[in-house]
């Protein structure tokens, strides 16, 4: 008897009830992205009882060979495209289809796969769908194309996130005679022709923003000049570059503005009075919002002894942004605020922002507030969600309220020190005592800062000191997502989880092999949890090795995404997780926040059916709109960096090896936190054989090569600031490589390569 699991393809030999073929699971899987959980894999083969238990060990051996990869509670084939994703259409076929590709694709996957956007002409006249069109970025469903012939996807528009803009960011280069031309900043554009009448202030070498005036049918299109952005070397020119080549909303619309200047100020209605409790906030010097207040004391309860209560208050973003408003729309379509040396682009407008939700010193303003009880060895206790009208006692710095506790109290400090800020640091060494139980992952990669010049060019790069400051925000922040997240959860209310699933097994096995390479063993099977990793991590402290294994550790984790499904947070070795801390430059946040007080009937704003019934499509959604303000956020620093180089050409820099390719090494300065790169072509005169297992590329001939974490001597030969790209002449001779590597070429010698490695000559 054949079932629905026919669409596994008619030429592979299914029986429905027994557990079908590798080749048939992989098939189905590829062709089923939506059905490709292993319940709904068991129901279309119509898998029971022993079936099932022998599903499960096939589908984690394709697993373990790394063939196929989990996402959130679905199987897909490495580089699939998931069953809901953001798309941007970009151009039409040579029938005029429209085709699309994905927002956000990593590197390392290759090119990203063509999607075609299919729609009936029924479906459009019934209005069933949106129709998508050039320039707009969609949501859309995904399905494996049937046609082999064209593209790997086709996909049904859900809906569109960001119509078309007739506007592209470039250079202009004058031409002789007058007038010029538009090298565009993002590839996929196509140049433009600007006539005399149309440059405005626009000189040759000028980054300009210009409008598509007319599309000629031959040759190249015309455009008129908007604004002058400035020189290229300027950082405001080069996060400009980044919000256009991501497409990151920046300019908020009319509407969005008018509409924050008139929103209805909160009141007192389903509001318990806080006024009195000192609260306070404590934010990077810089900072312009402050969207998180703190207090501790200790618990008197007898049944408690020794334990504390903290509080946490968030600003109230959801009684200004309600569901299908013009704020909501255009916050959904941001996801989140973006961060550039020089720049915010914020989510919300600086009404909201900056005013209304920052709990700005001794002004009234709306807040939801978490109570958490904590025993003396840092256990929760128990938790209680208040929606308030608070008033922050003092606005503080990291370094400031630092400098108190170490004994250098200022005149702000001084009175709050006995009162205020002790209660809170005891409080957080009571919070350490759980997390130190907990172990979440630790990994050792000190964030750098770019600090400018007046003129936008780069001064210094610094890392800045990680103070107990810091921690303590930090943790009892966290406190606070997981007490939203068990609220919701015990509500039986749906939301939007943040979650971060266990390394793939495949990466697992890539790490193994490699920490072999350096003597230091990972336990192989069974479910690998994060303190795992860290004893790893404390294995190589104080080693030559300590800085590479960090890298490598940090590569074999998963992204973590937003998701209305949980699976725990594996990095912070948590069971539920949930965002509730930032509303101000996060939507997931916001959705959190909606949800409390619908589900604890906390008066207006709380989160409505329809936006429950859409959680899937606003968690994919922000989670790739997370990822291009990533994205843009390193674009700009790479560029900067490059700026910033580009008159050193001919120098030399002490660096370090930072990745390890078929095609050459990545070196990176630690003084400048950039990367630049090395051609295997300019090594030397060998043939240099790249190592994946040893993250490694050697000589053939002299068994001498460069590994992953080396400290090597490089001269800039080439700098690229728009690409944001530099090249590297090696200087460092190379070093004589272990005997496992030799070995290893011995084997590729006599004809037996191993998969993933190549020969490649060096400079002749």
């Amino acid at each position: 008897m054949r079932g629905e699991a026919d669409t596994a393809g008619d030429d592979l030999p299914i029986i429905h009830g027994a557990v079908p073929s590798r080749e048939v699971l992989l098939r189905f899987i590829a062709e089923n992205p939506d059905r490709a959980s292993k319940r709904e894999i068991a129901k279309a083969f119509g898998l029971k009882g022993e079936a099932r238990v022998e599903l499960k060990d096939v589908l984690r051996a394709l697993e373990d060979d790394g063939l196929v990869q989990k996402s959130r509670k679905t199987l897909t084939r490495p580089g699939a495209l998931p069953s809901v994703a953001v798309l941007d259409i970009t151009t039409r076929d040579k029938d005029g289809e429209l085709i699309a590709r994905p927002a956000e694709w990593a590197d390392e996957l290759g090119v990203a796969p063509a999607v075609a956007i299919r729609q009936s002409s029924s479906d459009r006249a019934k209005g069933k769908a949106p129709v998508g069109g050039l320039g707009d970025r969609v949501l859309a469903k995904i399905f494996v194309a049937k046609d082999r012939a064209g593209p790997a996807y086709t996909a049904r528009v859900i809906k569109i996130l960001d119509k078309r803009r007739n506007a592209m960011l470039g250079v202009f280069r004058e031409t002789p005679g007058g007038g010029g031309r538009l090298m565009p900043i993002d590839r996929r554009d196509e140049e433009l022709l600007i006539d005399s009448a149309d440059l405005g202030e626009a000189k040759d070498g000028d980054l300009v923003e210009v409008e598509i005036a007319r599309s000629g049918r031959f040759g190249l299109s015309r455009g008129r000049v908007l604004s002058v952005i400035g020189s290229v070397a300027s950082e405001k020119a080069i996060s400009m570059i980044a919000i256009h080549a991501h497409g990151i909303p920046h300019i908020f619309p009319q509407a969005v503005i008018a509409e924050s200047e008139t929103v209805k100020l909160a009141g007192m209605s389903h509001r318990e009075d806080w006024r009195d409790l000192p609260l306070i906030t404590i934010d990077p010097a810089d900072a312009k919002d402050h969207d998180d207040a703190v207090y501790a004391e200790p618990d008197t309860s007898p049944d408690n002894p020794d334990g504390v209560i903290v509080t946490v208050a968030i600003a109230d973003v959801s009684w200004y942004v309600r569901p299908k408003s013009q704020l909501d729309r255009e916050a959904v379509k941001r996801g989140n605020s973006v961060y550039f040396p020089d720049r915010v682009v914020p989510m919300l407008p600086e009404r909201i922002s900056n005013d209304l939700c920052s709990l700005r010193e001794g002004v009234d303003r709306p807040a939801l507030a978490v109570r958490m009880v904590f025993s003396k060895e840092g256990r929760k206790a128990g938790h209680t969600f208040h929606r308030v009208m608070m008033k922050s006692a003092a606005k503080l710095s990291y370094a400031q309220a630092q400098a108190a506790i170490d004994g250098a109290p200022d005149d702000k400090t001084g009175p709050l020190l006995d009162t205020i800020l002790k209660p809170l640091w005891h409080a957080y060494a009571v919070l350490k005592r759980g997390r130190d139980r907990r172990q979440p992952l630790e990994l050792d990669m000190p964030e750098r800062k770019i600090l400018l010049k007046p003129d936008g060019t780069v001064d210094r790069v610094f890392i800045p000191e990680r103070l107990d400051a810091h921690k303590l925000i930090e943790e009892m922040m966290i406190q606070a997502n997981v007490a939203a997240a068990e609220t919701l959860e015990k509500k039986r209310q749906p939301l939007v989880y943040r979650i971060h699933d266990a390394p793939a097994l495949s990466k697992q096995e890539a790490l193994r092999e490699f920490l072999a390479t350096i003597g230091i063993n990972m336990a192989k099977g069974g479910q690998l949890r994060s303190n795992s990793f860290n004893g790893i991590l404390a294995s190589a402290l104080d080693t030559p090795h300590q800085t590479m294994v960090n890298e490598m550790v940090l590569r074999s984790q998963s992204q973590a995404i937003y998701s209305p499904e949980n699976i725990g947070h594996f990095g912070l070795n948590l069971l539920k997780y949930a965002h509730f801390t930032s509303p101000i430059r996060r939507y997931a946040d916001l959705i959190v926040h909606r949800a409390l007080i619908g589900s604890l009937g906390l008066g207006e704003g709380g989160i409505t059916p329809d936006e429950e019934a859409t959680l899937d499509d606003i968690a994919a959604e922000i989670s790739t709109f997370e990822r291009r303000a990533m994205a843009a956020e390193r674009d700009t620093v790479n560029r900067l960096i490059a700026h910033h180089l580009a008159g050193r050409i001919g120098e030399e820099f002490d660096g370090r090896i930072s990745g390890v390719t078929k095609a050459g090494l990545f070196v990176a300065l630690p003084q400048f936190g950039a990367d630049g790169f090395v051609p295997v072509s300019t090594l030397g005169r060998d043939y240099y054989i790249y190592d994946e297992a040893h993250q490694a590329l050697s000589g053939e001939k002299t068994g001498l090569g460069y590994r992953l974490g080396d400290a090597v001597l490089v001269k800039l030969v080439e700098a690229v600031p728009l690409a944001g790209a530099l090249r590297f002449e090696m200087l460092s001779e190379g070093r004589e490589m272990p005997t496992a590597i030799r070995s290893f070429h011995k084997t590729t010698r006599r004809g037996k390569k191993l998969p993933g490695t190549r020969a490649r000559r060096g400079r002749r």
